[in-house]
């Protein structure tokens, strides 16, 4: 690990005149901010989930050391988190659900701390931490983690399995229930864990492999993350799986776990990961992720998750629309993240689409077809429900409307602005937001950009209102005629 650069408060106005022009003019006029530190915001904003994340610093990285002992259901870890201040910082926070903080050093020097509310862990160091430093936090905790309880969703976080064992898995959060964290899609980092777990255990996470070791307390295993990963996206799950190995055309690891019970036709749905990311590159781009594979559980819980270069599966779910949906993700959602969760038809109804055009291609399905079907079965209530936005939809309602009407909106959108061009947007726009966030406003800017039209009684129609849309909306060229 890179030693942080630690600053020291200029002794003299000559000092403090260099240190502003080294870090450019931006710095210089927002001086009462540089000279005195203020506590970082203890939420990002999210309109939906305002509590969620943090102000005042962006992470690098996330490193955590953890030991897990399944009977006892016991983890204890020490974490080490690598970030730049955005602001001058007297105190800063991290989410964390649960769990007992024993101490907290950063920069070395011992920091006092608190908790508060449903997950804020608030840090005092011990030197004012000055904007654009790098600067590094060591957390040493303990407990026995427990899932954030989601009315829709089910369980969210750190969950146990029948077997004994536990994995992570859980959207808009879930990282937050085994280590300490900026828990918003605004602040991506990238991700290394090493854990130990009682020999007869396995352990697979995100990432690539980076070896196992033998101690006193059973095997260390240790991954390595190194695409920048949204804090929800990041995993970790113990069972006693069998693994197996291969890579795709590229040499991109691929590493897919399999609980015992797996199906034999589950895992010749996953035996197809490769063709299945060939597939989508030819329509999104290239791979956007170091390492590929699944993690597929026993437990049918609520939902499957794009949890980064290596989805997790519920129990029930290990066929191939499933797979395809959660690796369309690796772009639309984990690649490009979005910037709020208002805007999460970017991740959902790009993924939804996705096993429509693979239907197509794979299976000769006519879309044509397939989506006047849907529209024509639709009901007053499918259109109407307040939830059947697909921007903006409310807190709760983003799991709805993404996975139906997402796709159909997405197939209108060919057909008003033209295959060339929606093809085109469909493989640029993860490119020009790779590793990055953006929002669903920006997506329309840019499919205007591509067509040259004016789209906006199209997306008004589609998107941003609930309700049927016009029939100049519904039926767009070729959907149109008979």
């Amino acid at each position: 690990m890179t030693s942080p650069n630690r600053w020291r408060r200029p002794a003299t106005v000559t000092a403090a005149v260099i240190a502003c022009v080294s870090l450019g003019s931006g710095v210089a006029s927002a001086d009462s901010t540089f000279w005195g530190g203020k506590p970082g915001a203890d939420g990002a904003g999210d309109s939906y989930y305002p509590q969620d994340g943090n102000g005042g610093y962006n992470v690098d990285d996330y490193n955590l050391a953890v030991d897990y002992d399944p009977a006892a259901r016991q983890l204890d870890a020490k974490e080490v988190i690598s970030a730049r201040a955005t602001q001058s910082l007297s105190s800063f926070n991290l989410d964390l659900s649960g769990l007992t903080v024993d101490s907290v050093k950063v920069d070395g020097r011992t920091a006092k701390f608190t908790r508060g509310g449903e997950h804020e862990l608030t840090i005092t160091p011990a030197r004012t931490i000055y904007v654009g430093q790098h600067f590094s936090t060591e957390i040493v905790y303990h407990g026995t983690p427990a899932p954030i309880d989601d009315p829709a969703l089910g369980n969210n976080g750190w969950q146990y399995s029948a077997s004994g064992g536990a994995f992570v898995a859980g959207e808009p959060k879930s990282a937050s229930t085994w280590y300490p964290v900026n828990d918003t899609p605004l602040d991506k980092a990238t991700f290394h864990l090493a854990i130990t777990v009682p020999d007869e255990w396995g352990v697979i996470a995100n990432g690539k492999e980076r070896g196992t070791r033998k101690g006193p307390k059973g095997t260390t295993h240790v991954w390595s993350e190194d695409t920048p990963a949204v804090p929800y996206m990041t995993t970790v799950a113990i069972e006693k799986w069998e693994f197996d190995r291969t890579k795709l055309s590229n040499g991109t690891p691929v590493v897919n776990a399999y609980a015992p019970g797996t199906s034999d036709a589950t895992k010749a749905a996953e035996g197809r990961l490769p063709e299945i990311i060939d597939f989508l590159s030819s329509k999104f781009g290239p791979y956007p992720v170091d390492a590929a594979g699944g993690i597929f559980l026993a437990e049918p819980i609520g939902f499957s998750l794009e949890t980064l270069s290596r989805p997790i599966y519920s129990g029930r779910a290990g066929n191939i629309g499933t797979i395809v949906h959660e690796n369309a993700h690796q772009w639309y959602g984990d690649s490009v993240a979005v910037k709020n969760w208002k805007d999460v038809c970017l991740n959902e109804c790009f993924a939804s689409y996705a096993t429509w055009l693979w239907d197509e291609a794979k299976s000769g399905v006519d879309l044509k077809t397939k989506y006047l079907a849907a529209v024509n079965s639709a009901s007053a209530t499918f259109w109407n429900s307040p939830g059947n936005k697909l921007y903006d939809m409310g807190a709760g309602r983003e799991f709805t409307a993404v996975y139906s009407k997402g796709p159909m909106a997405l197939h209108a959108l060919k057909n008003t602005i033209g295959a060339p061009a929606f093809d085109f947007v469909l493989k640029t726009w993860p490119t020009l937001h790779r590793n990055g966030n953006a929002g669903f406003k920006e997506f329309q800017k840019y499919v205007e950009l591509v067509s040259h039209k004016n789209l906006q009684g199209f997306f008004d129609a589609w998107f941003y209102v609930a309700g049927k849309p016009a029939p100049e909306y519904l039926y767009p060229g070729d959907l149109g005629k008979s």
